[in-house]
């Protein structure tokens, strides 16, 4: 899939995904793309700009959500920098997790997670 990989991450940086066949699993791909070329606030910023983006333009502005945008790429950077893998396959192999939905109520309740703060800003996670 690196070639892949590669392709998908130039189409989502130029801002060709179609939203309606991007799922979680290429959300996760594309974290991993750009958290790969670029450093960790460089990545963050790209994948939340184009994400949010994505949602003004399907007319969804309010499924952007800031506090899982930078805690997904929290996760996934700090399992990549946790251990070191080839590519994207042995990487999602090892955080199969990564690809439940609800990964983050491990750290947020729901409520938290789905409010209007969350969506804002960033929420820090329950101690």
């Amino acid at each position: 899939m690196k070639a892949n990989l590669e392709e998908l991450v130039k189409k989502f940086e130029a801002g060709r995904i179609n939203n309606t066949t991007f799922k979680h699993y290429e959300h996760v791909a594309v974290a991993y793309g750009l958290l790969s070329k670029y450093l960790f606030e460089e990545a963050t910023y790209i994948y939340a700009r184009i994400i949010r983006k994505m949602a003004e333009e399907a007319g969804a502005k309010d499924k952007f959500n800031v506090t899982i945008t930078f805690a997904f790429m929290g996760v996934i950077a700090e399992r990549m920098e946790t251990k070191s893998f080839d590519h994207f396959e042995a990487f999602i192999e090892s955080n199969s997790d990564l690809l439940e939905k609800n990964i983050l109520q491990n750290w947020y309740s729901t409520k938290k997670l789905n409010s209007q703060l969350a969506r804002n800003v960033l929420v820090l996670p329950m101690v």
